[in-house]
């Protein structure tokens, strides 16, 4: 019965190629006249992924990770080195631009070439023309050489066909990210509808906030091996790691630390993790939960020893007021010689996706160099005008060293606030708009008419 429900199966895939120094030592090889073996770059190493209908995962990764090249061989573009992929559903994918379209052919043409590609009639083609041309919006240019198209007007044509053809899997490799925002805004409108209709879709992103508003499942992939998947929050936390070149040595802590029995500092003291734990249970009104799992890494060369949240009134608390001003402390000590270190304060929804944040250096705050043994407080005071909701703060430690970013320490997610509100309006934030409505004859001769010129 799991069987039925899964729409893409892949176990075991990789892709491997190989690097040959000339063109000429490529002819040997296949021709085996030479014993020199050519280098060999693994583009996907042993991938295993398994995804349900109706689920609407996301692929993430650094540029090189393998993300593309899992699509094509899932649509059946590229052939696996190793593994087996198994698709239940018919697939309409939109990779690479150009991917499926024949360059001399009119955008009307490619129409026709692309459904037949798929599977359907010329009849059934015909049923879904102007659905897919309405959704374009080209105009004319249908009857052009698409070599003849802007990369906009290419990606409308190309989304138009993928989307309108009732696929039970859509795959979209980054190309949205060419549209502008009115064809970005319906094409999501689009995401949402497939959502409800029980439909697969897989796709590649850089885009976090897309990925952490659309998907149910995130993978992270990173030079060509998978990484770990699951919540958005969960993965793009991770990734945030990768990013900085924090991952492994997160993991050779963490597995240090469980050998351990104990998480210390170089000095014997109880490091930032610990003493979380200890102010939660001190007290859940800094805001501190054992639930909110925080992910914790950095250079340690300073670290963030204590965080709280006061309210206007200057009480901690971790419920607060909108409208209201509040402040988010911590305290940090640094083991070494620093030349400007940044701090850093962020919101994000418990979806994951960043509301909001700012940091020392965006503000002109600080930037002065401190030494070791020093102890810093740092605050940020702001007006809460986030709607009434829970939100989750992250805080950060970061620097340059010459021209190299350097994570000191990070705490992502370490507290969480809940905002009462008694008006909540549209969006994540409050604009705090005044309103006036007057009569129309009163108005007149104020009134320019607005006319939209695209």
């Amino acid at each position: 019965m799991e069987e039925m429900n899964i729409a893409i199966q892949v176990d075991d895939v990789s892709k491997v190629y190989k690097l040959y120094e000339k063109p000429s030592d490529r002819l040997k090889d296949a021709l085996h006249l030479t014993k020199k073996k050519p280098r060999e770059h693994h583009a996907l190493n042993h991938v295993d992924i398994s995804i349900r209908k109706g689920e609407c995962v996301g692929i993430i990764g650094t540029n090189g990770s393998g993300k593309s090249t899992i699509l094509k061989i899932i649509t059946g573009v590229l052939s696996p080195t190793g593994g087996t992929v198994t698709v239940n559903g018919r697939i309409s994918a939109l990779l690479e631009l150009g991917a499926g379209f024949n360059m001399e052919y009119t955008g009307i043409e490619n129409v026709y070439l692309n459904g037949t590609m798929i599977g359907f009639s010329k009849e059934e083609i015909d049923a879904r023309l102007q659905d897919i041309l309405d959704f374009a919006e080209i105009g004319e240019f249908v009857n052009q050489p698409v070599k003849t198209y802007s990369s906009g007007m290419f990606v409308r044509l190309a989304f138009a066909v993928a989307i309108n053809i009732d696929p039970e899997i859509l795959i979209v490799d980054e190309a949205l990210s060419v549209g502008d925002v009115f064809f970005q805004s319906k094409c999501y409108h689009k995401f949402e509808e497939f959502k409800e209709q029980g439909k697969t879709i897989l796709f590649v992103s850089h885009d976090l906030s897309t990925i952490s508003k659309y998907c149910d499942r995130v993978i992270l992939l990173n030079q060509g091996e998978k990484l770990g998947e699951g919540t958005p929050r969960q993965m793009i936390d991770v990734y945030k790691q990768v990013l900085v070149g924090q991952y492994k040595m997160q993991q050779t802590e963490a597995d240090e630390q469980t050998n351990a029995g104990r998480h210390t500092n170089a000095d014997g003291r109880a490091d930032a993790g610990t003493q979380a734990e200890s102010r939660a249970a001190e007290s859940g009104s800094r805001g501190v939960s054992e639930e909110l799992e925080p992910l914790e890494y950095g250079t340690r060369q300073a670290t963030i020893t204590d965080y709280y949240i006061e309210d206007s009134r200057g009480n901690t608390s971790n419920t607060l007021i909108k409208g209201d001003e509040f402040t988010v402390h911590m305290t940090v000590e640094f083991a070494e010689n620093l030349p400007s270190p940044i701090f850093a304060m962020s919101i994000k929804n418990p979806k994951g996706i960043e509301i909001t944040g700012t940091n020392t250096m965006v503000e002109k705050a600080f930037l002065e160099p401190v030494s070791a043994g020093e102890r810093k407080e740092i605050t940020f005071t702001q007006r809460l005008d986030l709607q009434g909701g829970d939100y989750l703060i992250s805080l950060g430690l970061t620097g340059f060293e010459g021209n190299d970013f350097k994570v000191y320490h990070r705490l992502y997610d370490v507290m969480s606030i809940s905002v009462i509100s008694d008006k909540n309006t549209v969006g994540y934030y409050d604009m705090n708009s005044k309103i006036t409505v007057r009569d129309s004859k009163e108005a007149k001769g104020n009134v320019v008419p607005y006319r939209n010129k695209a």
